[in-house]
């Protein structure tokens, strides 16, 4: 009676130990089953645009404009993801030279300074919040364009502004003579700019709506 307790125990640990093994290969196959937690959090791809987050609201602050803080962090997102020493890509718009800036926080002042200008003025034309973007990135031009057009952005609009400046300097506004650049021939900017910008707008506020209920 005693050898068959003994032999039946020993079956009953085989056994364990054959499912562990099993169950143990199953994670090494498929590490990213839906059945398997895992404690690692997603990166923030937002991680160093919202390091400059106080200083954007702050400069933006002096001209009453604090509500698009969101705005410029979605801006400069899509310009640099926050790096360098020109975040938000503002050299040329102060009149110099891409990327002469190298100070994170003259590059925020002039980038501001930049998308008051250009809110400004979009209000004054009467153009909808997409074509204020899209100036960012294509100059105040392009706000003049589109209030002859009906005040609303739209992307073709954006690629037929673009072709009216590479068609003056088309030496200039060659996407780098990459012909495989989804720009191509549209080369002057980027004519889905202000659609980028708006997504940024909406995953930053996910994102912080993801940090919020993790702490």
């Amino acid at each position: 009676m005693k050898k068959k307790r003994k032999k039946s125990k020993k079956i009953v640990v085989i056994l364990g130990l054959v499912f562990a093994f099993l169950v143990m290969k199953q994670v090494i196959q498929n590490p990213f089953d839906g059945n398997v937690s895992t404690s690692i959090p997603p990166l923030d791809s937002f991680a160093n645009v919202k390091k400059y987050s106080p200083i954007i609201h702050a400069e933006l602050e002096k001209y009453g404009l604090e509500e698009h803080t969101s705005t410029l962090i979605a801006l400069m997102q899509q310009e640099s993801r926050g790096r360098g020493g020109d975040p938000m890509q503002a050299s040329e718009s102060a009149g110099l030279d891409p990327n002469t800036i190298d100070d994170p926080n003259e590059s925020i002042k002039y980038g501001v300074k930049h998308f008051r200008k250009i809110n400004e003025y979009g209000n004054e034309k009467n153009v909808d919040f997409a074509t204020i973007i899209q100036a960012y990135n294509m100059g105040i031009g392009y706000i003049d364009y589109i209030a002859k057009k009906g005040g609303k952005h739209t992307e073709e609009l954006a690629k037929q502004f673009s072709m009216i400046q590479v068609e003056k300097d088309p030496s200039l506004y060659d996407c780098g003579g990459d012909k495989d650049n989804f720009r191509y021939p549209y080369c002057y900017g980027d004519y889905t700019y202000s659609e980028k910008v708006t997504k940024n707008i909406e995953e930053l506020a996910d994102s912080i709506s993801a940090q919020a209920e993790s702490e």
